[in-house]
């Protein structure tokens, strides 16, 4: 829902949501910047090939904060106002994590905020993992547009049902802030061996197997969608 920029009740729903897993920086910097940047090497959500998921579920966690920063300010700028204000969208994130943090204490005492906090790291890590496989190992050369060829997709029925038809992803990157009942699959874009629901489970307790599995996939990724820019990026 926070993709739906232009829909201040979607907007405002979406962000509420995201404070319960304390990741303000995601709707912005996923929204702003990842799908500006997928497929580069700048890009926090873009995993590269070999790449560990514990590492970058760290990585990743620091640089979308990072970025949602760097986002903000220049935003803050050309509106005339400070970093440090009322007007960031970074600090008014903290600020609903901190009050469900603060509910949580009153209605729990310690153990709710322990509570609390465990759920928003399983939620984050849930998160990443589907960050981790949706562009694993792809590459795009600066400049050039976005193109299905640049997304892992799926058309496994749960998956699609269960995720809102994330598994589309391709056209979600085409049209970032359709709805999710309006998203198609691509028959030629790249496609994951299974579904998400299958594939998390191997990226979250057997990743060398993930990656032992990918390899093949990237192979033909690059013989088949790659232009000759990225296949020189993949080497």
């Amino acid at each position: 829902m926070v993709h739906h920029k232009k829909k201040k009740m979607d907007w405002l729903i979406g962000n509420w949501m995201m404070a319960f897993t304390c990741d303000s920086a995601f709707a912005i910097e996923h929204v702003h910047g990842h799908h500006k940047n997928v497929g580069l090497a700048t890009d926090p959500a873009t995993a590269k090939r070999g790449e560990s998921f514990y590492l970058f579920f760290l990585k990743a966690s620091l640089q979308e904060h990072r970025d949602g920063w760097k986002i903000e300010n220049e935003r803050l700028k050309k509106r005339g106002h400070g970093l440090i204000s009322v007007y960031n969208r970074m600090i008014r994130g903290y600020a609903r994590s901190f009050l469900i943090l603060a509910a949580a204490y009153y209605i729990g005492g310690f153990g709710g905020v322990v509570v609390f906090l465990g759920i928003s790291v399983f939620a984050k890590l849930f998160l990443e993992i589907v960050n981790y496989m949706e562009h694993y190992g792809l590459v795009r050369v600066p400049g050039t547009p976005v193109a299905p060829h640049h997304s892992w997709n799926t058309n496994k029925r749960v998956s699609s049902i269960l995720l809102y038809n994330l598994t589309r992803h391709s056209h979600h990157h085409e049209q970032g802030s359709l709805e999710f009942w309006k998203l198609r699959p691509y028959p030629g874009a790249p496609e994951m061996p299974y579904g998400y629901l299958t594939t998390l489970y191997l990226v979250a307790f057997f990743p060398w197997a993930y990656r032992r599995m990918m390899e093949p996939r990237l192979e033909d990724w690059r013989n088949t969608y790659a232009t000759e820019e990225e296949k020189v990026l993949m080497s």
